[in-house]
């Protein structure tokens, strides 16, 4: 068991304020990825579960084991958090072959020679090198020696691990490798993992659950798909997505247990079972914003009923999709349609927007006020 609770955490680096009363559960066995922009936290987070940071305020357990008190200046050691970490950096020794380099920390535990070199050369099977274990981390490509790194680190079957970027300096296909690698790896073992990332898409990919941070402040968790499709915010909605969410201006009002919304994409209509619980406007109209990821809008040669004249502005193929800009009226929308499509500047096209899909956002407070649902 590996559950690990974040209370009340608050941490410093002089002035600034890089953890702000951060409260975080994370559940034994999740696949928990921390993604937000460069300095907001995430980092800072990993390193107070790993014992490397000491945070101002709060309490740290993991499996109802107290960790960390702040008030009373109680951390306990990294030792004793039965966690492993492997940072971007690989950290290997140069001087020891792989089967070393993998072997280190069981042997300096005195595990028996016959039981290390099972525990090895299982973990080195995983990551798919077991062919190189007699060379040195000189002779092999940054992904082999990734591979090793992530090895040393799950050989001792740690109830935790912690990965910090391990995969950005690889190159495009080496990342995608890896990203398979971790994510069978995490469902054979079944270890808590925490990983941190700037990539959305190796949250989106490989992650049960995860939590977006902005300035030291954590903003939402949830599952990879609720992230993509119910934005708590603007700001998580404008971060999460590629190509980039659509904003589109609305006015809405709320009618009873109906919020009719307009725009120039038309009038949608909802209902109470598609609201969130944050609080709108008590009367009248109110400005908010539509959230229309690009792949929900539908576009048509033909002129279809309930759809919006749109114009082309610029056609985009990229093999096995194709990006539209189009105009319809004054608003601006990014469109991705699966395919090569060929369509003219100033092309007379017809857009259908899945209304169900769009998300709405009062433009006050930037809080997701109705949820996207599947049509």
């Amino acid at each position: 068991m590996s559950r690990i609770v974040l209370k009340d955490i608050d941490k410093f680096y002089g002035s600034n304020h890089v953890l702000k009363n951060l409260n975080l559960t994370i559940e034994d066995g999740e696949f928990m990825t921390l993604l937000g922009p460069s300095g907001c936290g995430k980092t800072t987070t990993l390193r107070v579960v790993s014992g490397l940071e000491r945070p101002q305020n709060g309490f740290l357990y993991m499996d109802d084991e107290l960790m960390v008190n702040a008030k009373e200046l109680f951390f306990a050691p990294p030792s004793k958090r039965g966690l492993n970490l492997v940072f971007q950096s690989y950290a290997l020794w140069p001087h020891m072959t792989v089967f070393n380099n993998v072997a280190f920390g069981l042997t300096i535990k005195h595990v028996p020679k016959d039981e290390i070199k099972k525990k090895v050369e299982s973990a080195l099977e995983r990551m798919q090198i077991l062919e190189f274990k007699a060379r040195y981390p000189s002779e092999l490509s940054g992904g082999q020696q990734q591979r090793v790194a992530i090895a040393r680190a799950i050989v001792s079957e740690p109830k935790v691990l912690l990965l910090d970027e391990p995969l950005s300096n690889l190159d495009a296909k080496l990342r995608i490798d890896m990203r398979s690698e971790l994510k069978r790896l995490h469902q054979e073992l079944g270890t808590t993992v925490i990983y941190v990332t700037h990539d959305q898409v190796e949250a989106l990919t490989m992650s049960t659950k995860v939590a977006v941070f902005f300035e030291g402040n954590l903003v939402q968790v949830d599952t990879p798909m609720n992230v993509y499709q119910n934005p708590a915010d603007l700001r998580v909605a404008d971060f999460i997505g590629n190509p980039s969410i659509n904003f589109v201006d609305a006015t809405a009002q709320l009618n009873g247990d109906t919020l009719e919304v307009s725009s120039e994409l038309g009038t949608f209509k909802y209902d109470r079972a598609d609201f969130t619980e944050n609080e709108f406007p008590q009367s009248g109209k109110f400005d908010c914003v539509l959230g229309v990821r690009p792949e929900q809008v539908k576009l048509s040669i033909k002129e279809v009923e309930g759809a919006s004249g749109a114009i082309v502005y610029a056609c985009q193929p990229a093999g096995s999709e194709t990006l539209v800009q189009v105009n319809i009226g004054e608003t601006k929308l990014l469109i991705k349609q699966v395919g090569v499509k060929n369509y003219s500047t100033n092309q007379q096209l017809y857009a259908t927007v899945l209304e169900n899909m769009v998300t709405v956002y009062s433009k006050e407070t930037g809080k997701l006020l109705k949820f996207s649902h599947e049509e």
